[in-house]
């Protein structure tokens, strides 16, 4: 409310509102030298005693405004503008009605100074809303115009300049009535001019403070993005190190085991098992190389497949055919449950597919013989969920915090299965979240783990 009467911001109000203390002092200073020198030369016309005492009050309050201002400078920030307007309005009817007295003691319409009324009028259209201009146009107009006629009335005493002008001037109605009408056009119009200035200014102050404010915004987006790419580039390379490394331990292992026949370390009734092992490192090469292939298909959004109407529950059936001999060699109690009228996803079948094998195979790899792995998969209003619920080795929170990173591997699963990549998890992450759903794990250490993923339903 107080800016829209105002237009001003609350800094700007305050330090117009100072300038008007420093003001009052130079025309405390101004008043006493023009008095004196009227006094040379109008001698005996000004009644002194009364004009000291009005500047001397005046300084008084002047020093009293100061101190007020001082105040209100360390006033609670939430209401300071509205006091700040307040005391502008205050300390601009403050000068308006002591320059009405100086004038009227000083030769009333004879007195040129009247045109200081402009000055306050300007004021007030400067710091103050077109209305509040007006009003002190009006207010300016009104004070002059009552006691001038007043005087000419005679219901008070006139104190004429001698030697100045006319002692009848302030008498002839004729000039009385056009100083008048002079004076309130000329404080309206300079009200309606400068208050239409001085909306302006403020609009394009308004402007500028929106464009500075969107700048800084601007400015704080970069500063994110640039954040963002530099750790999009320091996950990058760390993701070339650890790829590196990855690929390069199984080929130094294949190119040792090669070198010591070749070299002919290895007894011929050896030679088998070296090769085996040799095929092993290579077909673990290769799935690291097939998982880093598919991995950067899921980043790869163009070379997706179009998605198309998928039967979780089917896919999940021929999963688990494949996954059931698998069980059974590790002794482990394997089941699965699948709500009927399970709703279709949207996405690719082959996607579907490898989000369930991850997990299946996760469960199985991890669970210590004659434990229990449980599929389930039912759906709630927006989602088919599916759930993949083991007894194996588990996680701590630590480690859950890192199970969707890529290579990452806890210390127990290394120990339990030398064979993996760290990619199978961080493979389902992109793929349920690229259709848009969501997957979580809870897990205890040693108890088991249970990882759940939800889907929305096709429409």
């Amino acid at each position: 409310m107080t800016e829209q009467l105002s237009g001003f911001s609350h800094p700007s109000l305050k330090e117009r509102t100072d300038q008007l203390i420093e003001f009052r002092w130079l025309f405390i200073v101004g008043a006493l030298i023009v008095i004196s020198i009227g006094n040379l030369l109008f001698p005996d016309s000004l009644p002194m005693p009364v004009l000291l005492v009005i500047a001397a009050t005046l300084a008084i309050v002047n020093g009293l405004l100061f101190l007020y201002a001082r105040r209100l400078a360390l006033s609670k920030a939430e209401d300071q503008e509205s006091k700040y307007l307040r005391f502008a309005h205050l300390q601009i009817t403050l000068d308006i009605i002591v320059l009405t007295v100086l004038l009227h003691f000083t030769g009333g319409i004879e007195n040129p100074f009247y045109l200081l009324y402009i000055v306050y009028v300007t004021v007030a259209s400067i710091l103050l809303s077109r209305l509040y201009s007006f009003l002190y146009a009006a207010l300016s107009t009104m004070l002059f115009s009552g006691f001038v006629i007043a005087e000419y009335l005679q219901w008070l005493p006139h104190v004429h300049l001698a030697g100045f002008v006319s002692p009848q001037r302030y008498q002839r109605g004729l000039y009385v009535v056009v100083v008048l009408f002079v004076l309130g056009f000329t404080l309206f119009f300079c009200a309606y001019l400068i208050s239409s200035i001085a909306e302006i200014l403020r609009r394009r102050e308004k402007e500028l403070l929106e464009a500075n404010l969107s700048c800084e915004i601007r400015a704080g987006e970069l500063a994110k993005l640039n954040a963002r790419l530099a750790e999009l580039d320091k996950a990058r390379s760390q993701f070339i190190r650890l790829v590196t490394h990855e690929l390069r331990a199984p080929v130094a292992a294949i190119q040792s085991y090669l070198r010591l026949i070749l070299d002919g370390y290895v007894p011929p009734e050896k030679q088998r098992e070296i090769i085996e092992k040799s095929e092993r490192r290579a077909l673990e090469q290769l799935a690291l190389i097939s998982d880093l292939l598919e991995l950067a298909r899921l980043q790869d959004r163009r070379a997706e497949a179009e998605p198309e109407l998928v039967d979780v529950a089917e896919v999940l059936r021929g999963v688990t055919d494949l996954m059931q001999a698998r069980a059974e060699d590790k002794d482990l109690l394997f089941s699965v449950q699948i709500e009927p009228n399970v709703p279709s996803v949207r996405a690719t079948p082959e996607h579907i597919k490898q989000l369930w094998t991850n997990l299946i195979s996760n469960a199985i790899k991890y669970t210590e013989p004659g434990g229990i792995v449980v599929v389930s998969l039912s759906q709630n209003p927006n989602y088919v969920v599916g759930t993949v619920r083991d007894t194996g080795i588990g996680m701590t929170p630590e480690q859950m915090s890192h199970l969707f990173e890529e290579f990452y591997r806890t210390e127990e699963a290394k120990a339990m299965e030398r064979q993996g990549t760290g990619l199978g998890l961080a493979i389902v992450k992109r793929i349920v979240e690229s259709y848009g759903g969501r997957i979580w794990v809870e897990s205890e250490k040693g108890k088991g783990s249970k990882f759940s993923f939800a889907l929305p339903k096709a429409v």
